[in-house]
């Protein structure tokens, strides 16, 4: 069976469950970068359920597959994606009690801050702002102004590489700074569960407002981009190095290293997959010639 033919049966399948999906279609806008070509089959699943199905169908027709929930951390290749790209963002469920809450991989980080905070649970304002979804979130231990995802996580469910559903506790979830056991396992978060702790309504608000006024300031949101570009190396900040290097501003094409924060590489307008990788191994040449420190990228480049 041609790699055709298998896309040809995917889709006949998953339009029998109901199953949104469609082909050559186009995936820049659905990234904050702005930026990348078109997936060979992109399937937009209602629930939990249908999820699970489609990864199955996928992995059962030996078809590359990739999560995307809000694409905050994701860079696309020009050539697109010869493969399936699965949306979670129609996964919203979130369930908040007295003391914990239960999001799938879906809910964007904000929505879920302001769940909690409605309901005076305290813990999560640091990932307010943060423009991720609670999958991505959870897959690299998102973090902020001293929190992290591994923190607050109760516990996680995913779907196996066999298709079985399981549950994680946080101490097996392997979270380190801006990893955990899911980055090589091969598995599919569906949700996670978090411990929070009793505030003050208000208070947890007025935090939360802070925090968002401070990524205003210093970050540049006014551009597409994806996040900090580059992981904090051990003993050093990457934006510092990246500016102490006098490469703040630096472009190469339509990719421009932020002006107002060296940490971000932005998409200045028109530009490509390929501007912007090679824009960050220069900067990783040059801060490693310079400064003897390695950077490594956050983001993730799918080809």
């Amino acid at each position: 069976m041609t790699h055709t033919q298998h896309f040809a049966r995917l889709c006949a399948e998953l339009n029998r469950q109901h199953i949104s999906c469609e082909t050559d279609a186009p995936l820049a806008m659905l990234t904050t970068f702005r930026i990348g070509g078109r997936a060979a089959l992109l399937c937009s699943p209602e629930n939990e359920q249908q999820l699970c199905d489609t990864v199955r169908l996928a992995r059962q027709e030996s078809l590359r597959f990739y999560l995307l929930g809000c694409g905050s951390n994701t860079l696309f290749a020009d050539g697109g994606f010869d493969g399936v790209v699965i949306l979670t963002n129609k996964l919203d469920t979130l369930e908040v009690t007295d003391s914990t809450c239960m999001a799938a991989a879906g809910v964007p980080l904000s929505k879920l801050c302001l769940a909690v905070q409605q309901k005076g649970l305290t813990g999560l304002q640091f990932a307010y702002g943060i423009p991720g979804s609670v999958g991505g979130g959870v897959y690299m231990n998102a973090g902020a102004y001293g929190g992290e995802m591994k923190n607050v996580v109760c516990s996680v469910r995913v779907l196996t590489p066999l298709g079985e559903i399981k549950e994680y506790s946080a101490e097996e979830c392997d979270f380190r700074y801006r990893h955990s056991r899911f980055e090589d396992s091969d598995e599919v978060i569906l949700s996670a569960s978090f411990r929070l702790e009793k505030g003050d309504a208000d208070q947890i608000l007025v935090q939360m407002k802070e925090i968002f006024a401070r990524r205003k300031e210093k970050q540049p949101l006014e551009w597409p981009s994806a996040g900090s570009t580059f992981k904090r190396p051990e003993g050093a900040f990457a934006a510092a190095l990246i500016e102490q290097c006098g490469l703040k501003g630096f472009s190469i094409g339509g990719a421009q290293v932020s002006e107002k924060h060296s940490g971000f590489v932005i998409n200045k307008g028109g530009a490509s997959c390929a501007e912007v990788v090679a824009l960050t191994q220069e900067i990783v040449r040059v801060v490693k010639e310079q400064t003897g420190f390695t950077l490594e990228r956050e983001i993730r480049i799918v080809r």
